[in-house]
């Protein structure tokens, strides 16, 4: 929100300079984001008439001007403006004056003299423009300091709103904070209605239900569409980051910014009745004020003439409806539109307009009737023309607000600090709210801009913001802290992070919205949660996986010549629950692609390949004590080669592998990426330590090569040798495979080492021959793996 400081000033007194006023707005929640002091220095500028101009003898883009400055001579200008001619009346800064950095002095310009300078609004530090001279109204009086006639000096002050005070999307609305702030009272504002002088109305008819509870409208006839937009009113405009347009237009934009009403303005000319409002219905459109063709579907707000949509509810009007320099006859309408109605409509078209950003945040129910009140008031003013009676729609009588019970022990106990009586109900006044006393404390109204005010907390927490929270002592809590001490059954996420860390891979923080284009490369669709107002089109899923995600950082560093890329995530993935909130679940994945180890020479260079990825999940795995089985897989987005599901105790718990080269070549990925994602916790999860004895006895190693089916896994085998070898087995090793020469086809060689040992004797020959047999066996009867001769 931009505004000006005087115009701030107007509606609320305050000695307070505009420092103050600017750390006091900080500091009551309003944060000033820029400052923009505006005609500092300017007391020896003041309006002039140029009375006569001629070409430069010497200068073809210089003209030689006469000026009247109101001091009974004329005064001779060379100007260099393409828009200075005669009659126009412009600043002129005299012999001595401080413009734009430099000194007036008097001078000769291609030997022409020249006493002064006239000034364009850059010049003066007014406004951006620096294409031509200020242009000043017919009516400006020469002679007058342009000070006094801009209202200057002044500033443009920008504050950053949260979402909850909406009610601070308008002048009047900041001023009541700054009047509690700074010990002051709003002025009162007249909203008088204006008697009607003729009885012609368009009818009104609410058609959306609760979407749009309010709709109010006025005609007037007869006005003067083309009559200036005076000076006071285009420079608080300008001043609040709003360039004026025309008279109509700047009037509802003026009391859109004072009040934060949006309004609108019809060309009655235009509409034949009644006027509604309506949910659009699908593929309807209609011809925006900015020129687009809005095509819609069935969830916006229309106003309508008859039928006929004739403007965005809430967002835009329409073309074919606008006010136009040959308006005479004008429809003022104020509605009231929920923001949930308004939510996100404006950003399915690619639309932001100051009337959709105040409905998305709520605007006061009561302001509507007010505002065309006041919009009236000033076409009347400063276009002519009779108004007609207000027509006013609405479903049903706004209920009183609610009394809130505020108790003096309970401001105590959240604060920490007593505040007295006296400044509390000051305080309360000053925002606006009803306060009547009680024997506990005070039963208090809030004002109908204040929808944010629903609780007795929310009432406490205006009193802290107001009273200042520097005024509010820190105090050490009481007593010893509690320590509790991690769980020994986990192994906690730092720990997991630190270990590929150390492995040498950068962590990573994405967002937890996606694109739902970028899903659907993956194919994972199902079970989205799509997010109900989206910051974008490219954040509009909630994210079901991390590699997506790390799959396009990956893309990112390598387009900007990382050629090793390391990266892995920990974070929450959402799933949608038929009839429940949204699945979360805690995962961690991990993505490389490039050289297998960094640059070095102690070893030939080869590409990371699914083993190392494996190698680095298990060593997470290891963490935990977990021992994971690797079973393969054909996901939809992995390598149908090289593709394996994780699976600890028998239960999947992720996926490892080599991305797709179909997703890979979708994502403009020239190399191979291998990944991994598993869920955290089942993988986190370890059995508390136990001691156990050391045995004493040797242990013994016998070594097996087994010609085995080529498609029979390693994991399937070493399992198979576990369930047979019993407890004696302490470790299984897989130390050669070979294929080729002497092994037929169709077959692999797998050698294996099995470690044997006793806590309670030494193992004699017999012990290990029968255990080998066991094994021997067991494999050939499963795998029809026999001893390789």
């Amino acid at each position: 929100m931009k505004f000006s400081e005087n115009w701030l000033r107007s509606h609320v007194p305050t000695t307070a300079s505009r420092d103050e006023l600017a750390a006091t707005l900080t500091a009551i929640g309003l944060e000033v984001e820029e400052v923009t002091a505006l005609g500092e220095g300017l007391e020896q500028v003041v309006v002039a008439q140029i009375v006569a101009c001629e070409r430069h003898p010497e200068a073809d883009r210089l003209q030689v001007c006469q000026v009247d400055a109101g001091q009974g001579v004329q005064l001779q200008i060379v100007c260099g403006a393409p828009n200075a001619r005669a009659g126009l009346k412009a600043p002129l800064a005299l012999v001595g004056a401080h413009v734009a950095g430099i000194v007036i002095k008097a001078a000769k310009l291609r030997g022409v003299e020249s006493n002064g300078m006239l000034c364009s609004a850059k010049e003066l530090g007014v406004d951006a423009d620096a294409s031509g001279l200020l242009e000043l109204p017919a009516d400006a009086p020469v002679g007058t300091p342009i000070a006094d006639f801009l209202g200057l000096p002044d500033a443009s002050i920008e504050i950053k709103l949260t979402p909850n005070r909406a009610d601070c999307f308008s002048v009047r609305g900041i001023a009541y904070d700054v009047a509690a702030a700074c010990d002051s009272q709003v002025v009162a504002f007249d909203a008088t209605p204006v008697a009607a002088t003729h009885e012609r109305v368009l009818q009104i008819r609410l058609d959306a239900g609760a979407d749009a509870p309010a709709y109010c409208g006025r005609i007037i006839e007869g006005i003067n569409a083309q009559a200036p937009t005076p000076i006071w009113m285009a420079e608080r405009l300008r001043r609040s980051g709003v360039r004026p347009v025309s008279l109509l237009v700047d009037i509802t934009q003026y009391v859109m910014l004072e009040l934060g009403q949006p309004m609108h303005a019809f060309d009655r000319d235009t509409l034949s009745g009644p006027v509604g409002v309506r949910h659009s219905r699908k593929g309807e459109s209609l011809v925006l004020l900015d020129g687009r063709e809005a095509t819609l579907d069935d969830s916006f707000l229309l106003v309508t003439d008859g039928d006929r949509p004739v403007a965005l509810a809430g967002v835009m009007g329409g073309k074919d409806t606008r006010v136009t320099d040959v308006t005479t006859n004008v429809f003022l309408e104020a509605a009231h539109f929920i923001p949930a109605a308004i939510i996100g409509r404006g950003r399915k078209l690619g639309l932001h307009t100051d009337a959709s950003h105040r409905f998305e945040r709520g605007v006061d129910p009561a302001l509507p009737r007010q505002a065309i009140e006041v919009a009236t008031r000033l076409v009347l003013e400063l276009a002519g023309g009779q108004a007609g009676p207000v027509v006013e729609a609405a479903l049903a009588q706004r209920a009183p607000a609610k009394a809130i019970g505020l108790r003096r022990a309970r401001i105590a106990r959240v604060l920490g600090i007593q505040i007295a009586d006296a400044e509390v109900e000051r305080i309360l006044r000053a925002l606006g709210m009803e306060v009547a006393a009680d024997a506990d404390g005070w039963q208090v109204s809030a004002p109908s801009r204040r929808f944010d005010i629903a609780i007795e907390e929310d009432l406490i927490e205006e009193l802290a913001r107001i009273h200042g929270y520097e005024a509010i002592p820190t105090t050490l809590p009481a007593g010893a802290a509690r320590i509790i001490a991690p769980s020994e059954s986990v192994a906690d996420a730092a720990t997991l992070r630190r270990q590929l860390v150390a492995r040498g891979y950068l962590e990573t923080v994405n967002f937890a919205f996606v694109e739902h284009g970028l899903l659907e490369r993956w194919g994972l669709i199902d079970a989205l949660v799509p997010l109900a107002n989206p910051l974008s089109a490219e954040l509009a899923v909630m994210r079901p996986a991390l590699l997506p995600g790390l799959a396009d950082a990956l893309q990112r560093n390598l387009a900007r010549q990382a050629g090793r890329v390391r990266l892995f995530e920990t974070g929450n993935v959402f799933r949608a629950v038929q009839g429940q909130a949204p699945q979360e679940t805690l995962r961690v994945a991990a993505i490389a692609c490039g050289a297998a180890r960094a640059e070095q020479w102690g070893e030939a260079d080869r590409a990371v390949d699914f083993h190392d990825l494996k190698g680095d999940l298990e060593s997470l795995a290891a963490v935990a004590g977990a021992r994971l089985e690797l079973v393969p897989i054909q996901d939809g987005f992995g390598h149908p080669g090289r593709s394996a599901q994780v699976l600890r105790d028998g239960v999947r718990i992720g996926w490892i592998g080599q991305l797709h080269p179909r997703l890979q070549r979708a994502m403009d990925l020239d190399v191979e990426a291998i990944g991994f994602e598993v869920d955290l916790a089942p993988l986190s999860k370890r059995a508390l330590s136990r001691a156990t004895e050391v045995s004493r006895f040797p242990s013994v190693r016998r070594d097996l090569a087994f010609l085995v089916p080529e498609n029979v896994e390693w994991a399937a085998l070493s399992k198979a040798v576990q369930d047979v070898a019993g407890p004696q087995l302490r470790e299984v090793l897989l130390f050669d495979r070979y294929v080729g020469k002497g092994v037929e086809t169709g077959h692999k060689s797998l050698a294996m080492g099995l470690i044997l040992q006793d806590n309670s004797r030494t193992l004699t020959d017999r012990d290990v021959e029968t255990t080998v047999a066991e094994v021997v066996a067991e494999l050939d009867r499963r795998f029809q793996a026999r001893i390789r001769g």
